[in-house]
């Protein structure tokens, strides 16, 4: 059984109040995977590392984050993510961006929501605040395809050459 951590990032939010972190909780519990770890953290560069590198320290499988990926002021998720993971996925962003836009419209283009591996292979999603957005994220994305990633990314994997299916 995957274990996954989950970091909220909101300045309002407590873990009793937040709506995302128990809905991505339920949703992943639903689909066989175990949730480790949740902690909630406000809007603050070197608060959002410090409590990431404390998940990654726990061992997890997958670590989700939830807030701050917009482009407010205080929306600093991306910033402070992005240089601790060793490859990016781009792919889930842009599609995450395209499937946002057939719902949302034009306002999906301000979400810099992003996946990737940390240097741990720790696969790694930052998802928006919004609980509508975790959903589509989670239905559409990150559950149908992370198991294939972690398994592709696996240091522990023999390079196989087959072709892409």
């Amino acid at each position: 059984m995957k274990k996954v951590a989950i970091l909220t990032i909101s300045d309002s939010r407590t873990l009793e109040t937040d709506k995302s972190g128990k809905f991505i909780t339920e949703k992943l519990t639903k689909a066989g995977l175990a949730i480790t770890t949740r902690i909630v953290v406000n809007d603050d560069l070197v608060n959002i590392q410090a409590a990431y590198l404390q998940l990654e320290q726990q061992a997890p499988d997958i670590i989700i984050t939830n807030g701050g990926t917009g482009i407010a002021h205080r929306d600093v998720t991306i910033p402070a993510i992005t240089p601790l993971l060793k490859r990016l996925l781009p792919g889930f962003g842009e599609a995450f961006r395209q499937i946002s836009f057939e719902e949302i419209g034009t306002r999906a283009l301000a979400s810099q929501a992003l996946a990737g591996f940390n240097y741990r292979y720790q696969l790694t999603y930052c998802l928006p605040g919004s609980q509508n957005a975790c959903q589509t994220a989670l239905d559409k994305l990150i559950i149908p395809e992370y198991e294939h990633l972690l398994f592709e990314s696996s240091p522990q994997r023999k390079e196989v050459h087959h072709h892409a299916h």
